[in-house]
Order: C-alpha cells, then sequence, then structure tokens
C-alpha cells in the first residue's frame, strides 16, 4: 500500500471502511495493534526529539549567560570573516580576450 493511499484512507473516513470491509475481523485488530505501536513509537520519537529540543535552548541561554557575565559578544568570538576567493576563469574566457 502506497503513502499516498493511506494518507486518503485517514483523510477520509468513508475511505477507511471501504478499505476495512476487504479485510477480515483478524486482520482489523492485527492492524489495529500495528497501528497502536507505530502510534506509540511516534509520540516516544517527539517526546525524545522535544527534550532534546529544550536542552539545547536550556545550553544556549546558558552560553548567552556567560557570554554576558564576561562581557563578550558573537564579534568577539568569530573575529573577522575570510574573504572570498575569486574562482578561475572561465576556459574560453582566455581565447576570446
Amino acid at each position: 500500500m502506497s503513502t499516498e493511499s493511506l494518507e486518503r484512507i485517514a483523510r477520509n473516513k468513508n475511505v477507511a471502511r471501504a478499505a476495512a470491509r476487504q479485510l477480515s475481523m483478524e486482520q482489523l485488530h492485527k492492524l489495529s495493534e500495528v497501528i497502536g505501536e507505530v502510534i506509540e513509537q511516534k509520540q516516544q520519537e517527539d517526546h525524545l526529539r522535544q527534550k532534546e529540543e529544550a536542552d539545547k535552548q536550556q545550553k544556549l541561554a546558558e552560553i548567552r549567560d556567560a557570554m554576558n557575565t564576561a562581557g563578550l559578544s558573537m564579534d568577539d568570538l568569530v573575529g573577522e570573516q575570510p574573504r572570498k576567493r575569486r574562482g578561475r576563469p572561465p576556459k574560453n574566457a582566455a581565447k576570446n580576450g
């Protein structure tokens, strides 16, 4: 089953009912279990991602506070940006000029 058909089933209850009519009760129960496991796994992944993002934001805040306390800015850390080097001229530029 393609992702498009799964999305179509998920968006429309009547399409889901039509698809479910083609399955036996045993298959429907198995599908229900599998979907439940997938939902649980997705929730755990989302929770972990949110926790990691919160940790990252906390670390950023700590670094900003430490920088402010030390009287530093981003310019002090980064310094001057390196100059861009010019690329090689096109091969046919020497012939035309």
